[in-house]
């Protein structure tokens, strides 16, 4: 059941990721797509893996195994909803640098993709000593961005 879930959420993000941007009628669309991507896959990644990393959530490989393919799916999704005149339209804690240095903000997310795909893999191996060995580098990539380009 949980592999028919990922299989449709895995389809289900190619086709987001492919029409997000068309999807946007408004500013606060865009803003409330970003937020909430990234609040499931913090959740996710703080949550369920931080969890078991940091001994609060006894360790499950199957689930570190499946939350990390969801944040690594999850991953790709927030950043078109960053487009032009998406400062405004909600309440969001996106800093300016956002749209002002789009180079730096994108290298950043790519770094972060990357080490969450490394998270990924690492959680296919099914012990905890490969889960965080890779949940510090993506957890600072995560955070690197965070630093750079919200106010939280």
């Amino acid at each position: 059941m949980k592999k028919l879930v990922l299989l449709t959420l895995a389809t289900l993000t190619a086709g987001l990721a492919a029409t997000a941007h068309a999807q946007f009628r408004t500013p606060e669309a865009a803003i409330k797509y970003r937020q909430g991507v990234m609040t499931v896959q913090g959740r996710a990644f703080y949550g369920s893996i931080g969890g078991m990393v940091n001994g609060r959530v006894a360790y499950d490989p199957k689930v570190a195994a499946e939350s990390a393919e969801l944040v690594r799916l999850l991953s790709a999704l927030p950043w078109q909803a960053f487009g032009p005149g998406t400062d405004k339209g909600a309440p969001t804690d996106a800093k300016p640098a956002v749209w002002t240095e789009q180079a730096k903000f994108k290298d950043l997310a790519e770094r972060m993709q990357a080490e969450v795909a490394k998270l990924a893999t690492a959680a296919k191996a099914g012990n905890l000593e490969s889960l965080k060995a890779a949940y510090g580098p993506a957890r600072d990539a995560c955070k690197a961005c965070h630093d750079a380009f919200t106010s939280q």
